[in-house]
């Protein structure tokens, strides 16, 4: 696989060697264990995989590439390259600026860009009319494209099935900007519908059998469908794709379930599923799969605490909490900061949908087993100092050096 110039500030004295070690005595990614780090009074379960991905690595290469190749000119990101506040902040401190927020607000006007400039694509893609924005301003945007490939995977796929008169059905949050992207993409070559869970995908059935007038379906998936959509028409052939950082197992529950829908309500035999459903089963992303397996992994051991770093606005990220919540009580951080002494952490609340703090989240026992993980987007080197504070609460602790010589 290509490796990629990340500098040495993402980079950990114990989280890199843990993950070389991991790739080397298991090439295959079979053993989805955690690593244990036991400094006695508390233990660390790290999980299998998790941080930066090849999509991400390949977003930072190319942007502080951008960076190096180009001084004195300006330098823009259409927004967020990753969802991380650690590596989108030093962008800034660079020099570099947003053009839109996450959710597509413009920040700067269009109008006060020039050819001369130079805009970097972030790793989620953007959009077509993006693109034919910056071609009209006379901008290649093509140079700095960080556009993740597996998620160009996504929009080459539905390109294909779209070829084959198949209506794409995007599984994805529908502000994300990822998800916009792949719709953008997806309608250029056929008639698409986005839906953000099972429970729009069963609204989205029955209009697939019509047990529900068509023209309701206007207001059940506002500003989620194409222009022009019929859904009497439309919903006779479907393939469904995905944002690449949804639960890969709620994509594949809604995908399954719509392809069951097809078979009931059309009678098919097997030879003829393809018909009404197209398989696309290859793009869900390995990363998040690997991230999503080495969570659950994780989680059949035992721990007294769970503490998930990444950006708040992370979509793979926000995932793997809801599933560490399940079972331990999970905090949520963006970095160190938030862990504010032995008894207070500041941790973001996914359902209040804001940072709350937590007296007393260590356990007053020995020893204390924490899990840790992070998302795709998050540095190495963010996990490191987390796990150092952590550690430095516990008096009688191994030292750090110790505990490493095994990797």
């Amino acid at each position: 696989m290509k490796t990629f110039n990340i500098p040495d500030f993402y980079r950990s004295r114990i989280i890199t060697p843990i993950k070389g070690f991991r790739r080397k005595n298991d090439k295959l990614k079979r053993d989805y264990s955690p690593t244990v780090l036991d400094f006695g009074p508390v233990q660390f379960l790290i999980a299998r995989h998790f941080g930066f991905c090849y999509g991400v690595e390949n977003a930072i290469d190319i942007a502080y590439k951008a960076i190096a190749e180009n001084p004195g000119k300006r330098i823009f990101l259409l927004s967020e390259m990753i969802h991380n506040p650690d590596v989108n902040r030093d962008l800034v401190e660079r020099g570099v600026q947003f053009i839109m927020d996450t959710k597509g607000n413009q920040l700067i006007g269009w109008e006060a860009l020039t050819a001369e400039d130079i805009v970097i694509v972030p790793a989620f893609g953007t959009t077509v009319e993006n693109q034919h924005k910056l071609s009209e301003l006379g901008v290649n945007a093509y140079v700095y494209d960080t556009t993740c490939p597996f998620v160009e995977k996504v929009w080459n796929r539905a390109a294909q099935i779209g070829e084959k008169d198949y209506t794409i059905v995007v599984h994805g949050k529908p502000n994300h900007e990822e998800t916009r992207a792949t719709f953008s993409h997806s309608k250029e070559n056929a008639p698409t519908v986005v839906v953000e869970n099972m429970k729009q995908a069963q609204i989205l059935a029955e209009y697939m059998t019509g047990a529900r007038p068509a023209s309701q379906f206007f207001e059940d998936f506002k500003n989620q469908y194409s222009e022009g959509f019929d859904p009497a028409k439309d919903l006779q052939r479907i393939g469904v794709v995905n944002q690449t950082t949804m639960l890969a197992s709620d994509t594949q529950g809604i995908a399954d379930y719509l392809k069951n829908v097809m078979i009931r309500h059309y009678s098919l035999r097997p030879e003829q599923v393809e018909d009404r459903f197209a398989n696309t089963r290859d793009t869900l992303c390995y990363a998040t799969n690997d991230n999503q397996d080495a969570t659950y992994a994780l989680l059949t051991h035992d721990a007294d605490l769970v503490v998930v770093a990444g950006g708040y606005n992370s979509s793979n990220t926000t995932h793997l909490v809801e599933l560490c919540e399940q079972k331990f009580p999970t905090y949520f951080i963006e970095s160190v900061n938030k862990i504010l002494d032995r008894q207070l952490i500041r941790h973001f609340d996914l359902h209040k949908k804001e940072e709350v703090v937590t007296e007393n989240y260590i356990p007053a026992k020995t020893p204390v087993r924490i899990m840790l993980t992070c998302g795709a987007s998050c540095p190495d080197a963010v996990v490191e100092g987390i796990l150092v504070r952590l550690l430095s609460f516990f008096e009688g602790a191994r030292p750090i050096e110790d505990v490493m010589q095994a990797f």
